[in-house]
């Protein structure tokens, strides 16, 4: 799989960059972010240990594992400038703060005793490379601890769709296998997979709410659906259980004693 090329990074950071209403609508995010720290907190870190943050976004992970870690040296990052504007602005944690995109990380920033992320690396082109190179800036004993879109995210949306004949645009997520076998050679993976289900009021609300938290860009090659498509799309949502289910990998990979 090849890297994301300039222009698709580009419209990702330009779509999360724009989206000034985040903390209004990243409710599974925030339920997430909660949940990630849960595993961090597990962990047996040194003391005042060296964190990187990748995808940031408006700081619902950093400051759910500053509680659960406290003390932590911390380099908070995202590909949108805006974004680690916004996480500064919120987060009032002496950091240093970074714009960086997370599959092309200087290896000379590291190491680090944890990398974490929210929700961000199912933006990656090549997920298993990107790990790769991630576990290479971990410290001896390090972590690599992360969320992502797992297979069957969304379905509800992806059949209404299915339904009339039409593509989601959405990537190929991996299901739990695949992201327990992305792995770098030396390491274990520990990945649970979790359905989180979002009420919707109907179809516009959902995908309107993918636009507020930046999420609205398609996987490459994606054309934009006629309107009248999308309207049958809408409509056969709104006759279902309107809801979306967020199917959420939680990733923990070490290295083997």
């Amino acid at each position: 799989m090849a890297a994301s090329p300039p222009h698709r990074r580009a419209r990702i950071a330009a779509a999360f960059g724009a989206a000034d209403d985040y903390d209004s609508a990243a409710i599974v995010q925030r339920a997430a972010a909660e949940r990630l720290a849960g595993t961090v907190a597990a962990l047996r870190l040194p003391e005042h240990p060296r964190i990187l943050e990748l995808g940031c976004g408006t700081g619902f992970v950093t400051r759910a594992i500053d509680r659960a870690v406290g003390g932590a040296r911390w380099t908070i990052s995202d590909i949108a400038p805006a974004m680690v504007d916004r996480a500064r602005a919120r987060l009032g944690l002496d950091a240093d703060y970074r714009v960086l995109d997370g599959e092309a990380v200087d290896p000379a920033i590291g190491p680090f005793d944890l990398i974490v992320s929210g929700m961000a690396f199912q933006w990656f082109a090549d997920l298993p490379a990107a790990l790769a190179r991630l576990a290479a800036l971990l410290a001896p004993g390090g972590a690599l601890a992360f969320s992502t879109m797992a297979e069957g995210s969304l379905a509800e949306w992806t059949e209404a769709l299915a339904a009339e004949g039409l593509p989601a645009g959405l990537p190929a997520y991996p299901g739990r296998a695949a992201l327990a076998a992305m792995a770098p050679p030396g390491f274990d993976a520990e990945v649970t997979v979790v359905d989180l289900p979002e009420p919707q009021a109907d179809a516009r609300t959902f995908l309107r709410g993918l636009k507020t938290i930046g999420a609205g860009t398609a996987a490459g090659g994606y054309r934009p659906l006629p309107p009248a498509a999308l309207r049958r799309a809408m409509a056969r949502f709104d006759a279902g259980p309107r809801r979306v289910t967020y199917r959420i990998g939680f990733c923990l990979l070490r290295a083997r004693a």
